[in-house]
Formats: structure tokens, sequence, C-alpha cells
């Protein structure tokens, strides 16, 4: 089991935190290719709050869009959001070449409940 921590802006790590995003969609480099099922999923945002998630699932596609097929906005965001506005703001970190040459992932994870909620300083998760 490995530990993998991902940065998130406040609008999805509220999201998470208040039970609606499930599904962590991000671009499948290198870095994301070593996420297997059972690790931890550290979620943190820029003032150090953490929630701790288990990996149920590695989903694969070609690219966002393609993934966006499969699943309705409330599990990939919340249901504020639209899946188009959900695609522009990946496509801002992840253009379509970047998703062509890698092909993109998508993390479902379940929340664990006793997993620390504040750290001292983000720089501990870089």
């Amino acid at each position: 089991m490995a530990i993998h921590r991902m940065n998130l802006q406040t609008k999805f790590y509220n999201f998470i935190k208040d039970g609606t995003k499930r599904i962590e969609v991000r671009l499948f480099d290198e870095k994301r290719q070593k996420i297997q099922l059972g690790d931890i999923v550290e979620f943190y945002n820029s003032k150090g709050e953490i929630i701790g998630a288990r990996v149920t699932g590695v989903l694969r596609y070609r690219t966002f869009e393609d993934l966006f097929r499969d699943f309705d906005v409330s599990i990939l965001a919340d249901r504020t959001m639209t899946k188009e506005e959900l695609q522009k703001t990946l496509e801002g970190f992840y253009d379509k070449e970047k998703q062509l040459s890698f092909g993109v992932i998508g993390i479902r994870f379940e929340v664990l409940k006793k997993y620390p909620e504040v750290i001292d300083t983000p720089k501990r998760l870089l």
C-alpha cells in the first residue's frame, strides 16, 4: 500500500469533505500510474487541511470527455457544476494534447473517517 498526495483547489476539497465528490480525475501521468487499489490518497488544500481516502477503483480513459460520458457530474464534483464547467477547469491543467498522450484516470475512493484532518503544513506533502 502506497500513499499518494494530491493538492486540490478549495472548491474541490470541499466537495470531498461534503461527501459529493467520489471520483478524482487526473492526467494518467507517471505519478498517477503508480496508484493501485487499496492505496491511500491524501487530499489537501492550501490551508493544510487533509482528507485521507482509500482507492476503491482505478478507471482509465483516453480523455476527460470520454470519462464524463460514463459518470454523472454529481460524483465527479458536485451538482453545482456542469460537466462542461468541470471539463473546462481540468483542461486548464491538462490540455487535449496531454490527455491524448497520457490518457486520464478516474480514482474512485472512500473517505477514511479516522484519518487526520489537519496537518502542520502542506510542505510535508511535497
